[in-house]
């Protein structure tokens, strides 16, 4: 039984190890390219793939899909919600808007993502990018698109505060080309990007990639291509009744890796605040408490 809120890649793994070997073969081919590489004909994905035609058939109808056509129907309906714009979500939610107040239509959508979100992610995947985040041999890279840059920001803010070697992005790609100059093997770069997706954070990670960078991907339940260059990926569920999308359950991730690494280094982290603390007085930033 197919689940509405799984993608076409999300039954692929699901049913991967349970294919035959020219099948197996034929999802790497559609993985490789995803969505794209399915989109084309049913004869034209089989010759992509180096198999036969009722391979194809055959793998789709394992996946729990009638036939190619419905196969080929959800990745028009992914590739569609991935590239709409604001006005074109804000008019599918407000068509489908039930008559009750938006506190709580956004309430249940932000609560149905974290579910979700949770259902999906793996204690692995959160406890590998804490560790990797809170190696102090390792510098720390942040960045995020037009939107998602204030994700970045908020957490490279906080944890510049946790640790040090910690850098800040600027969403202009233009900056880029500085910051991988000075990226060493090990390293960490962490990247928000949602739909839809920003092209230039693709060509980053996989240059970072290339010259032996780790990168933990922020995305949502389509995934964004860096994903294939990400060593761990945080697929999270954003829509909500809105233009926009929801980063709730983003930010909710967010604050708990936060918390994570700083646990992780609690007295180099405490020494670090209270060091803080003292040029935050200095300065005079901050009010005294009276």
């Amino acid at each position: 039984m197919l689940n509405a809120s799984n993608t076409v890649s999300d039954v692929i793994h699901a049913h991967f190890n349970g294919l035959t070997r020219a099948e197996r073969q034929l999802a790497e081919s559609l993985l490789e390219n995803y969505p794209v590489s399915g989109l084309g004909s049913i004869t034209t994905v089989a010759e992509n793939a180096g198999v036969s035609t009722p391979t194809v058939a055959r793998m789709v109808q394992k996946l729990g899909y009638k036939g190619y056509p419905e196969f080929q129907a959800h990745l028009h309906q992914e590739l569609e919600a991935t590239i709409s714009n604001p006005i074109a979500k804000h008019d599918r939610w407000a068509a489908n808007a039930p008559n009750r107040h938006i506190l709580n239509r956004f309430a249940e959508a932000v609560m149905s993502n974290l579910r979700d979100s949770l259902g999906e992610l793996k204690t692995a995947t959160f406890d590998e990018a804490a560790r990797l985040m809170g190696d102090r041999d390792r510098s720390l890279y942040f960045v995020g698109g037009r939107i998602t840059g204030a994700l970045a920001e908020y957490f490279f803010t906080h944890m510049q505060v946790i640790r040090p070697k910690t850098t800040l992005m600027s969403s202009n790609a233009s900056s880029w080309p500085q910051h991988v100059l000075n990226m060493q093997k090990g390293d960490v770069l962490v990247i928000f990007d949602i739909r839809r997706y920003e092209a230039d954070l693709t060509t980053l990670a996989e240059v970072a990639r290339a010259n032996g960078v780790e990168i933990v991907l922020f995305t949502d339940q389509w995934m964004s291509p860096v994903a294939q260059y990400a060593a761990n990926c945080f697929k999270l569920h954003i829509e909500a009744p809105s233009a926009w999308d929801s980063s709730v359950v983003t930010l909710f991730v967010v604050e708990a890796l936060i918390e994570a690494v700083q646990s992780s280094s609690w007295n180099e982290t405490r020494e670090r605040m209270n060091t803080l603390e003292g040029l935050f007085e200095q300065a005079r930033l901050f009010r005294k408490p009276r």
